[in-house]
């Protein structure tokens, strides 16, 4: 049962530990790629904030985004902005949401995201938790994936490994954690079941498009290659 009161904390703190460590920036290294191609750190923080405000349209009934041209073009308009205004703007749209999501309202709605997607209110504040901490890591300033917490690891592999089964292009495929997780996923594509373990952060890398799965043990055929998120 998804706690969403829960996860808005944990938004919190994921804001907070992103917020202290990027304050040790210069504007020099905003500048600077992350590990998105093609994106600066500056790229990355301005997500973050036009993401806070696109939740807090989805929480008012509003679309998320006008659409993908519009948010494109707000990103890159404030990526190159100095850290301080970056570091505000990311508290303040951080504050909005949380406002937004004190609203008393029934958390059990459906809710329309980006492309088409809808989830349950409930779940939204997980997505932007996974939003806070996997660009954090993305930002390139020393958070790793094995710096994350332990609970959002474990549920973050859930998502995606739910976000997999079908899918046309991945066969069947089970995952197991070094810690003692199972998963599976996939099963629309011929072959398998492939048989993939390894640290769990390994496998967050693997499934989220973050590492290329090299630290992985494969068995019954060669590693799957995912589809984009």
């Amino acid at each position: 049962m998804i706690d969403h009161a829960h996860d808005l904390a944990s938004v919190r703190d994921a804001t907070d530990r992103l917020l202290t460590a990027a304050a040790e920036l210069d504007d020099a290294s905003v500048t600077q790629s992350s590990r998105l191609p093609g994106w600066s750190r500056g790229h990355v923080l301005a997500h973050l904030a036009r993401n806070a405000d696109a939740l807090v349209n989805v929480f008012q009934g509003r679309p998320m985004y006008v659409d993908a041209a519009v948010r494109d073009a707000d990103i890159e308009r404030d990526a190159p902005r100095p850290l301080d205004v970056q570091l505000a703007d990311v508290r303040e749209s951080a504050a909005r949401l949380q406002e937004a999501a004190a609203v008393p309202a029934d958390w059990s709605r459906t809710v329309e995201l980006r492309n088409g997607v809808t989830d349950s209110a409930a779940r939204v504040p997980f997505r932007r938790w996974a939003e806070v901490e996997l660009h954090h890591v993305d930002l390139g300033i020393g958070y790793e994936l094995e710096d994350l917490p332990e609970e959002f690891v474990a549920r973050e592999i859930d998502f995606l490994v739910e976000r997999f089964r079908g899918h046309g292009d991945v066969p069947s495929t089970r995952l197991s954690g070094d810690g003692g997780g199972t998963w599976s996923t996939g099963g629309g594509a011929p072959g398998g079941p492939v048989d993939v373990g390894g640290p769990a952060a390994d496998l967050l890398g693997w499934l989220s498009g973050r590492r290329d799965g090299s630290a992985l043990t494969v068995d019954g055929g060669p590693l799957p290659a995912l589809p984009p998120l």
